[in-house]
């Protein structure tokens, strides 16, 4: 199957075929050859099969993202750990999806976390007063959840505040911010390297330009954090306000501790750039250095994450560089700066924000927010 297809198509195709006596195996199959996304189906040699093994549909592949209040426009997108406590609202292997807008749709002002169970059914998780939750969403074992929240008062950049990281428990439930004091100005991506009992966060600031760590203590029997440095490794960023995307700037952040880097998306120049050293620095290192810049494929590229394979996958939102022959795409190349493959979340622009990546035994859980639709893909990629 074409590695290109869209992936509406892929769920129609899935329902369409429900009664054609075709069972649907695994979700969206790597292919070795093209690193894509393809369908593995199975056509079932006779009926008499039914009779003996029990035919249910799969969960929808896409489930709704607005709560009850009616927020929209998905931003941050993370899988819980399979380490993370029980006993919390939320659970080892829930999704938790955060919402940048209001009801209104006003930019800025959304409040909301929602969570996706493994079953596909959503209930809200987080309710505050802190508008504005941006990708910049991270988990660690210990229980603690972390969102950047990017303020304005009225949608448009004119108002737009620096913002803060608000640190939530496993029930959703408000313990701090982390603010100016941190080097936080405009958090807009997010990675974590979490190592147990201590961490990194690495942060990147839409409004300055920068990138910072923080490394923490954690404390999973209380289920708190002590910050015990703050540092701004990287600096230089193109970044800027803008009338449609509201800001442009360093966005995606995805850290390979195997080998100390930093990938950084930079929605403003169209750029993906390395780190190295990154859990190490102590100083500033400057913007770091360009491994991919494609302005065919690239297009305001925002959240980040790292394949099973070493490629890296970025979700473009369309923020700058549009074009509507590539609308909504999430873009797979290697960390030499390879094109590999690409496809579309929406046949529209700005639909592709948040993504993430969960392993699992034989696999990979796939989960992508089509901005657009407010709606969250869910997908099963088998090797």
């Amino acid at each position: 199957m074409h590695t290109h297809t869209n992936i509406k198509r892929l769920a129609a195709i899935i329902r369409a075929n429900v009664s054609k006596n075709i069972v649907f195996v695994a979700g969206w199959r790597a292919k070795a050859v093209h690193a894509g996304l393809g369908l593995a189906l199975m056509a079932l040699p006779s009926a008499s099969l039914f009779a003996q093994s029990p035919f249910l549909p799969p969960p929808p592949p896409f489930v709704s993202t607005v709560p009850s209040n009616g927020d929209v426009n998905p931003y941050g997108v993370v899988f819980v750990p399979p380490a993370f406590p029980a006993g919390g609202t939320t659970q080892s292997g829930d999704i938790l999806v955060s919402n940048f807008n209001n009801n209104q749709n006003l930019q800025g002002t959304g409040t909301t976390i929602i969570k996706v169970a493994p079953n596909g059914n959503t209930s809200l998780f987080f309710q505050g007063s802190a508008p504005g939750l941006t990708a910049a969403l991270g988990v660690v074992q210990a229980g603690l959840i972390f969102i950047g929240n990017l303020p304005t008062t009225d949608g448009t950049p004119n108002t737009v505040q620096p913002g803060s990281v608000l640190v939530l428990n496993d029930k959703g439930q408000l313990l701090g911010t982390l603010a100016g004091q941190y080097g936080i100005d405009g958090p807009w991506g997010m990675a974590i390297h979490d190592q147990n009992d201590h961490g990194q966060i690495f942060i990147s600031n839409v409004l300055s330009g920068t990138v910072i760590r923080l490394d923490v203590n954690l404390f999973a029997k209380t289920g708190s954090m002590q910050v015990r440095d703050s540092v701004v490794i990287s600096s230089g960023y193109a970044h800027r306000t803008d009338p449609a995307a509201l800001v442009l700037g360093p966005s995606g952040l995805a850290y390979d501790a195997v080998h100390d880097i930093l990938y950084v998306a930079e929605s403003a120049d169209n750029t993906i750039r390395e780190i190295k050293g990154a859990g190490a620095l102590t100083s500033d290192a400057g913007p770091g250095v360009v491994i991919y810049q494609d302005v065919v494929h690239l297009h305001g590229p925002l959240d980040l994450a790292i394949a099973p394979n070493g490629h890296l996958l970025v979700a473009n939102s369309d923020g700058s560089n549009a074009t509507p022959t590539q609308p909504s795409e999430i873009v797979e190349f290697t960390t030499a700066g390879a094109f590999v493959t690409e496809f579309s979340v929406d046949p529209n622009n700005g639909g592709a924000f948040g993504l993430a990546l969960q392993s699992i035994g034989g696999g990979t859980r796939f989960a992508a927010v089509d901005d657009d639709m407010n709606t969250l893909l869910i997908s099963t990629i088998i090797p």
